[in-house]
C-alpha cells in the first residue's frame, strides 16, 4: 500500500497555499476595524471643535470697551506732559489717535499705544456725543484744557452695547447701560 509518493506533501502543501493566496481578500478597501477607528478619530475632532471655549460678541466688546477707556486717560496724560493736543477717532474697522501739528492740522499717531486700533469685535459701532447732548460729534480731543467737556462714546455690536464715559476730568469709565 502506497502511503505517499514522493514530492506529494509538498505538492499538497503547494496547493493548500495556492487556494489560501487565492481565497485571501485583495489589498484594496478597509476592513470594517479600519473605519471604525477613523469614525473615532473624526468624532473626536469633532467634539473638540464643538467644545472648545468660543469668544462671545459681549465679552470681546466688554473688553474693548475697558481697552479704550484706559487708551483715553493715558492719551489725556500724554496730552498733558507732552503740552499738545490728542484726539481719538474711530475709522472704518477700528480707530486712530491724531496729534495736533503746529499748523493745526491733525497728523496719525502711529507708534506705541497710540497707534491704530482694529476692533477686536466684528461688526463694532460707534457713537460719540456730549453728554447730555443729542448731538454727535466725530472725535474726543484732549489737553486743550485741563477741564473738558464729558463725552459718552457708545460701542455695539449686535444686541450688545456699552457705554465708555468720560467725567471731564480725564477719567473714563465702562458702562453697562
Amino acid at each position: 500500500m502506497r502511503t505517499s509518493a514522493p514530492g506529494s506533501e509538498r505538492e499538497r502543501f503547494a496547493r493548500t497555499l495556492r487556494l489560501r493566496r487565492r481565497g485571501t481578500r485583495s489589498s484594496t478597501g478597509f476592513t470594517l476595524l479600519e473605519m471604525l477607528i477613523v469614525l473615532v478619530i473624526a468624532g473626536l475632532l469633532v467634539a473638540l471643535v464643538t467644545l472648545a471655549p468660543s469668544r462671545n460678541r459681549r465679552a470681546e466688546l466688554a473688553e474693548e470697551a475697558q481697552r479704550l477707556a484706559s487708551l483715553l486717560e493715558s492719551a489725556g496724560d500724554e496730552a498733558q506732559v507732552r503740552s499738545t493736543v490728542i484726539a481719538w477717532q474711530p475709522v472704518e474697522g477700528g480707530y486712530q489717535f491724531f496729534e495736533r501739528t503746529q499748523t493745526g492740522a491733525w497728523a496719525p499717531m502711529a507708534e506705541g499705544l497710540f497707534r491704530p486700533h482694529h476692533w477686536a469685535a466684528d461688526g463694532t459701532n460707534v457713537s460719540i456725543r456730549y453728554t447730555g447732548s443729542r448731538e454727535s460729534i466725530a472725535r474726543v480731543v484732549q489737553g486743550e484744557e485741563s477741564f473738558t467737556v464729558p463725552v459718552t462714546i457708545t460701542l455695539s455690536s449686535g444686541t450688545s452695547r456699552f457705554v465708555v464715559a468720560g467725567t471731564g476730568i480725564g477719567n473714563f469709565v465702562v458702562q453697562q447701560p
